[in-house]
């Protein structure tokens, strides 16, 4: 598993030097997409609207427009910003664990201690988790400055991306609202199947049906031979590119042949 950032956690002066893994993966199968025809691979191509020419990554811009002008951000802009290198995970707060939102959570990292000696790192994960609080802390990532909420699990520290403040839509229905009267036998009954359903969450028991399913489908159309040759769908010549080649040597020998020998059966001309 490769590190995707290196550097340290930081409250007062406490250093903790760390390396960030992503700790969750997508497990969904993946398509391409196909011309339903031919089976011949779809691509996107990237072309400038200006020129018509297809444009490589390396030499896109990113861009904003504003109104009826757009402003040109080159990489070397980019890398020009103090938090495009910033290599720390600043503690600003440490708060109750309630006081977070999960809908402010994004993705989750594991933190790797790092150096010869863990001490800082063991020091602060058994200092959050003996007073039951989360560390808010804020960092850079992918040149995108993020808040963050570090807590630990189990023997590891967590950092999880959250959501500024800004970015959580307050949602408000007119239903919700509603003063719709619900009698004690209802609530009695509705507890009742709450309490049919109650147990301890155990996450390794839930499986992605469809995905499951998904798999079962394409194993049984590679098992009846329902295919398609994956060089050919990107429109290269399917076949033994060696007998191809000779069929080409051949053709060139036959009109070499017929050239010479109609060369040889004409008379030459008289000069003047």
């Amino acid at each position: 598993m490769r590190a995707v950032w290196t550097g340290a956690i930081t409250f007062g002066l406490v250093n903790v030097p760390v390396k960030a893994y992503s700790a969750v993966e997508d497990h969904d199968i993946r398509f391409h997409q196909v011309h339903d025809v031919d089976g011949g691979r779809i691509r996107y191509e990237r072309k400038c609207e200006v020129c018509g020419r297809k444009v490589e990554y390396k030499d896109i811009d990113k861009a904003y427009q504003e109104g009826d002008e757009t402003v040109v951000i080159t990489e070397e802009d980019l890398k020009s910003l103090p938090s495009a290198e910033n290599r720390e995970i600043e503690v600003v707060q440490f708060v109750p664990r309630d006081q977070v939102d999960p809908i402010m959570f994004e993705r989750s990292y594991y933190l790797e201690p790092e150096g010869k000696s863990p001490k800082s790192y063991l020091l602060l994960r058994q200092t959050l988790d003996d007073t039951d609080l989360i560390a808010i802390v804020q960092f850079a990532l992918r040149q995108k400055t993020r808040l963050g909420a570090l807590r630990v699990r189990g023997k590891v520290l967590v950092l999880h991306g959250l959501l500024w403040a800004d970015e959580v839509r307050e949602m408000d229905f007119p239903n919700a609202k509603s003063r719709a009267k619900i009698s004690d036998q209802e609530l009695k009954l509705s507890a009742a199947l709450v309490d049919q359903f109650a147990s301890d969450f155990t996450p390794e028991e839930f499986e992605d049906e469809y995905q499951i399913e998904l798999r079962k489908l394409i194993d049984a159309k590679l098992a009846e031979g329902d295919t398609l040759d994956t060089a050919a769908t990107f429109g290269e010549p399917v076949g033994d590119e060696d007998d191809e080649a000779d069929v080409i040597d051949l053709m060139e020998a036959l009109k070499a042949s017929l050239d010479k020998k109609r060369g040889k059966g004409k008379k030459p001309s008289k000069s003047a």
